[in-house]
């Protein structure tokens, strides 16, 4: 008797370790509170598993010759209750501790949700949607006639300026000098092309502009991409171009995008299959 009511006791004390670390990650209480609630319910589940062990698991069962009790007065008369009692008494402590168990699991996958939700197609799409326009650090829409021949421009979706996997190389170029891929010339309107900053090596930002040469550089492994045609890598350990942004001109002058890169933007560890959907 006295070990069942040990286990359940060790049972519940698990039982309020859980979900006090439930309630204490939720309220976004403190590492340490937490830490404490998870040592109540380990330590209690260990507590109930060693005392039921040691104490009320049956021990190996011994056979020997069976005497009859005929005839013999002050025989003792055996308790079929008692027998019910055990069973009913370990068939709540067995539910018991399969409860203790469950609330602890919960508990232990709670932290997950921390983890944020899963990435979907959000490492294959920018902010870039058909007719949005590029803008610059400052928010301000941009012209063709705003850049100066073979200067560059870090520009943004406007209403997304500093997003990340969205900043966008804006350069100006001689439009005879351009030998862009097939069906991408109407993308550099008035000599103007636009490429990813991410760098597709590594996912660095490709900051450096070497004008006369017409090559973008990315100063953390060397990568060389050759604006002129399409932003080919002609040196160092990238592996495939930087992705082009289409764009055009719009009936204010201003230029806008066409849709999200063709591919998706930085390193090629990524799934190259997928194509992202034209717009937005």
């Amino acid at each position: 008797m006295n070990a069942s009511r040990g286990v359940g006791l060790a049972l519940a004390v698990s039982i309020a370790g859980s979900l006090a670390l439930v309630v204490i990650y939720v309220v976004g209480g403190s590492v340490q509170q937490q830490g404490i609630g998870l040592a109540l319910a380990l330590g209690g589940m260990g507590t109930a598993i060693v005392i039921w062990a040691v104490a009320l698991i049956d021990a190996p069962i011994e056979i020997e010759e069976r005497h009859s009790f005929a005839g013999r007065e002050g025989a003792a008369a055996v308790d079929p209750a008692s027998g019910t009692e055990e069973i009913s008494r370990r068939r709540f402590l067995a539910r018991l501790l399969a409860g203790a168990v469950g609330i602890l699991s919960a508990a232990l996958v709670l932290p997950a949700f921390s983890l944020g939700p899963q990435p979907g197609t959000d490492l294959f799409r920018t902010a870039w949607r058909r007719g949005t326009r590029l803008v610059d650090a400052g928010n301000r829409p941009i012209r063709p006639d705003d850049l100066v021949a073979e200067g560059v421009r870090t520009v943004f979706p406007e209403g997304f300026v500093g997003r990340p996997d969205s900043q966008t190389l804006l350069i100006k170029v001689s439009p005879s000098d351009l030998a862009l891929p097939s069906g991408r010339a109407a993308w550099a309107p008035e000599g103007c092309v636009a490429y990813s900053k991410v760098c597709t090596h590594a996912g660095c930002p490709v900051g450096l502009y070497r004008a006369k040469e017409h090559l973008l550089l990315c100063p953390c492994h060397q990568s060389t991409f050759d604006v002129l045609r399409g932003a080919t890598p002609i040196f160092g350990p990238a592996a495939r171009p930087l992705p082009q942004l289409p764009m055009e001109v719009d009936a204010d002058g201003y230029l806008v995008a066409l849709g999200d890169f063709p591919e998706p933007i930085g390193p090629g560890f990524w799934d190259m299959t997928h194509t992202p959907a034209d717009g937005g």
